[in-house]
């Protein structure tokens, strides 16, 4: 597939295997995201509305960790499910699930620090109300979440900008394995490093021209759901 015409041709022409790589990019994105979202906004939420020893600390390394280096988050996945590993019985290296994982760990704390200011914004607001109700925590956390759903989108945005552009952890504990691990960042940096520029360029014009379209998307049904909630 990478030889010198550009990539952008090869789009247009079909070519089967450059599919191969924006769907396995794709998947691995959106799923880390998700796996991210899982931790993230609970985390964030808990952040928020409760108070305990500690809180303080936890704030600062989670804001801390949106910085985290990927190569650093690569090497801490990668000496986990290596074979000495503990992890290593579960044969994730050099897998898409691999790839998940790290990119999960980096995006994770994103979506924590965004939802933990949305929520302590809100509840801020409705604080009065609810302790008036006596709403247990548990429902106050589930319902604050819900209210921010739309404002949330945006953690979510950010994380999947992170996992899409991210090259250095995925490499690591993917391998860049031609049809197995091979992401369009991955892809970019190998046609890089073989000076093949023009085939890289258009790689990097396919990559922004889908995180644009899902981005856009994403805008736009934030802005339908706002309408319909006005």
């Amino acid at each position: 597939m990478m030889d010198g015409v550009g990539a952008w041709q090869l789009v247009v022409s079909g070519d089967p295997a450059l599919f191969a790589i924006v769907r396995l990019s794709l998947t691995v994105s959106l799923a880390a995201v998700a796996l991210a979202a899982l931790v993230g906004l609970p985390l964030g939420g808990v952040l928020a509305l409760t108070r305990f020893p500690g809180r303080g600390v936890i704030i600062v390394i989670v804001n801390a960790f949106m910085g985290l280096p990927p190569v650093v988050v690569g090497l801490a996945v990668y000496l986990l499910l290596s074979r000495s590993g503990p992890l290593g019985s579960l044969g994730l290296l050099f897998t898409p699930g691999a790839m998940i994982v790290a990119q999960a760990i980096l995006i994770t704390p994103i979506i924590a620090a965004l939802t933990r200011q949305t929520v302590e914004d809100l509840w801020l607001e409705y604080r009065d109300e609810m302790n008036a109700m006596g709403v247990r925590p548990l429902a106050r956390l589930a319902t604050l979440l819900f209210d921010a759903r739309i404002s949330l989108f945006t953690a979510l945005l950010a994380g999947f900008g992170r996992a899409a552009a991210e090259v250095g952890a995925v490499m690591i504990v993917g391998g860049n394995i031609n049809g197995f691990t091979r992401t369009m960042t991955t892809a970019i940096a190998l046609e890089t490093s073989k000076g093949d520029l023009p085939v890289a360029l258009g790689l990097g014009f396919v990559l922004v021209t889908l995180v644009l379209a899902i981005n856009a998307s994403a805008w736009g049904l934030r802005a339908w759901a706002e309408r319909q909630a006005g």
